[in-house]
C-alpha cells in the first residue's frame, strides 16, 4: 500500500484481489466492480437492501446499478477510482450477502466505456468539453458524469501534431481474463492490430477496417 495526501492509503490491483472474498470482483477503470445475476427485479430490489447494510456496516457506500437481470456494484475511495481498503471490506461483505442469496457473479458483463481526446500541443478542450456534457474535472486530464454514469473523457495530446484536426478514440476497460477475448473476437470480425500491450499488460489497441480505434484494456485488474 502507498501512503498518499491527507492520510489516504492506496489498495492497489493486486492487493486488492489477494483480500480472501473478493474472487467476483475486478479492478477496472475507477473502481472494483462485481455483477450479480437476479431473476427478476424484486430479487435485484432485495438484495439491494442487503448491499446497503452491508454499506452502512463498513461505513463506506458504493455505487449501485439495478436491473430485472441483476445488480452492478462499484466501489472506490478517491475521486479518481483509486481504492482503499474500505473498498476491500465492502465488496467481501456485499458477496457474502450475495453468496448467501444463493446469487452467482457474471463478470464478462463488467466494462467501463471512456473516450480519449487527442488534442493539439498547448490546447485544452476541457473547457469545450465540460460545456456540452456537464462534466467535471478529476486532475489534469479527466472529466467525468458527477453521478458517474457516462463514459469519462481522457484529454492527451496528439502525436504527431495536427493543428486543428483532433481525435477521439474509445477506452474500453474490462476484466483482465476477458480482455484478451474480445480482442480476438474483434481481429475475427475484421479489426486489425494496432497495438499488442507492450507498453501495459493485456492490453490490445485495434482498430475497425475504416480505421476507428479502440483500446481493449485488462492492465487496471492485473497491475501491482
Amino acid at each position: 500500500m502507498t501512503a498518499t495526501e491527507e492520510g489516504f492509503i492506496q489498495l492497489m490491483p493486486d492487493e486488492f484481489h489477494a483480500t480472501p472474498g473478493t474472487d467476483d470482483w475486478h479492478v477496472l477503470f475507477w473502481g472494483a466492480q462485481a455483477f450479480y445475476r437476479t431473476d427478476s427485479f424484486a430479487q435485484a430490489a432485495a438484495f439491494v437492501a442487503d448491499i446497503a447494510r452491508a454499506a452502512a456496516e463498513v461505513g463506506h457506500d458504493p455505487d449501485v446499478d439495478v436491473r430485472p437481470e441483476g445488480v452492478a456494484i462499484k466501489t472506490f475511495t478517491r475521486a479518481d477510482g483509486a481504492l482503499s481498503r474500505a473498498d476491500a471490506d465492502v465488496a467481501v461483505a456485499v458477496s457474502a450477502a450475495a453468496h448467501a442469496r444463493g446469487l452467482v457473479a457474471d463478470p464478462s458483463v463488467l466494462s467501463v466505456v471512456g473516450i480519449a481526446v487527442a488534442q493539439d500541443a498547448g490546447v485544452d478542450l476541457r473547457e469545450f468539453f465540460e460545456s456540452v456534457f456537464g462534466y467535471v474535472r478529476v486532475g489534469e486530464e479527466d472529466l467525468i458524469d458527477p453521478l458517474r454514469r457516462g463514459p469519462h473523457l481522457w484529454f492527451h495530446e496528439l502525436t504527431p501534431p495536427k493543428p486543428g484536426r483532433g481525435r477521439t478514440h474509445i477506452d474500453f476497460s474490462v476484466p483482465a481474463d476477458v480482455a484478451e477475448e474480445r480482442m480476438r473476437a474483434a481481429l475475427a470480425h475484421g479489426g486489425r492490430m494496432v497495438g499488442d500491450g507492450a507498453i501495459m499488460p493485456q492490453t490490445w489497441t485495434v482498430a475497425s477496417p475504416d480505421n476507428h480505434g479502440i483500446d481493449i484494456a485488462g492492465w487496471a485488474d492485473s497491475v501491482a
